[in-house]
């Protein structure tokens, strides 16, 4: 059967938005990690600005991101069953793929995502898909606080986000969360201060000890609670509508701009000279770059292509068929990320 042939589940987009929000949260780490900067000044003593820079981004938007691969995953083995006989063979194809990618971004970016994902996919989460919702959100749960209080969080919390992620979809959470804004206003109100404490807590954590301190990965979890549902708050206001706009787009192409960033990276390093340096105030200019010039890109793009470049390959590897990408006239005449789609 096409993949085409039946009419697919309506996008959500306030998720992509969220998730380029995400991207750009997550740029600024990759930025000091795939150029190796300086976190220090002395020894045991860390930059300020790095320090603040942590406190307000690391650990915060990887949750979010690995959350939201969770759901998606979720979406997309819904809506698979209407298209194909054999999902789960279908999503098994799609990690191997995006395993494939991961494996090769690897060799340019060490400490990248996208092999991990596709590993814990393959392992824990196609055969988690099946599990009853409680188990599922007891699993992930103690798969991210559990691991955050002992394995010092990271990469070993994916299989925890990844599955609270298919929690959220077994129990409806996108739904309650359009039709009763005051739960993301109730997880809001309480996440702000205990993030605020948190961070507070990492940030007078002596560098040496953050090492072996559960205060990070906590402090991040919490901030990432805070930002996600500050961030769709946002989204409800007429600024936050023009916000998305530029941010859905990023997000539609996720995987294009995630690899892509690693390459903007590496080309633009020699001449910015962040390697081994501390110069974080040129890292937030490189930020900012990456992020207008994606923007851009990721807007123009799907006036006129359905799927990014990457997603497209990825779309095509998955349903083992070549994709129709090009949007007709008839949708090229309609905003491309925002036509139709449901609001929170």
């Amino acid at each position: 059967m096409s993949h085409d042939a039946v009419a697919a589940r309506p996008r959500i987009h306030e998720l992509d938005a969220v998730r380029g929000m995400a991207l750009c949260g997550i740029l600024v780490v990759d930025i000091w990690q795939i150029t190796d900067m300086s976190a220090t000044v002395a020894p045991g003593i860390i930059d300020p600005a790095r320090h603040v820079l942590s406190v307000l981004f690391e650990g915060r938007f990887f949750p979010i991101f690995s959350f939201l691969f969770g759901l998606s995953f979720a979406l997309f083995l819904d809506s698979a069953p209407r298209r194909t006989d054999r999902p789960r063979l279908v999503l098994a194809r799609r990690l191997v793929a995006l395993g494939v990618l991961g494996a090769v971004h690897h060799v340019f970016q060490p400490g990248e995502v996208l092999l991990p994902y596709a590993i814990v996919g393959l392992v824990i989460l196609l055969p988690a898909a099946g599990l009853p919702r409680w188990i599922l959100l007891l699993a992930g749960a103690a798969g991210t606080v559990g691991v955050a209080l002992t394995l010092g969080g990271g990469l070993a919390m994916v299989p925890g986000l990844f599955l609270l992620g298919l929690a959220a979809d077994r129990f409806g959470i996108l739904d309650q969360l359009r039709d009763r804004g005051w739960l993301l206003a109730l997880a809001f109100a309480a996440s702000v201060p205990a993030a605020v404490f948190a961070g507070m807590w990492e940030f007078r954590t002596p560098y040496l000890e953050l090492w072996t301190s559960v205060a990070a990965p906590v402090a991040g979890l919490l901030g990432a609670l805070a930002y996600s549902t500050g961030f769709l708050l946002f989204l409800r206001t007429d600024t936050g509508e023009v916000c998305s706009e530029v941010l859905e787009p990023m997000g539609r192409m996720a995987l294009t701009n995630y690899v892509s960033a690693t390459a903007l990276i590496l080309v633009a390093d020699p001449w910015l000279g962040l390697s081994g340096s501390t110069r974080y105030g040129s890292l937030l200019g490189s930020v900012a770059a990456i992020i207008l010039v994606q923007a851009l890109f990721s807007s123009y793009w799907l006036r006129w292509f359905r799927y990014g470049p990457i997603e497209w390959i990825w779309r095509c590897l998955t349903w083992w068929q070549l994709v129709p990408n090009l949007r007709t006239r008839e949708e090229r005449r309609q905003p491309a990320v925002i036509a139709g789609a449901p609001r929170w």
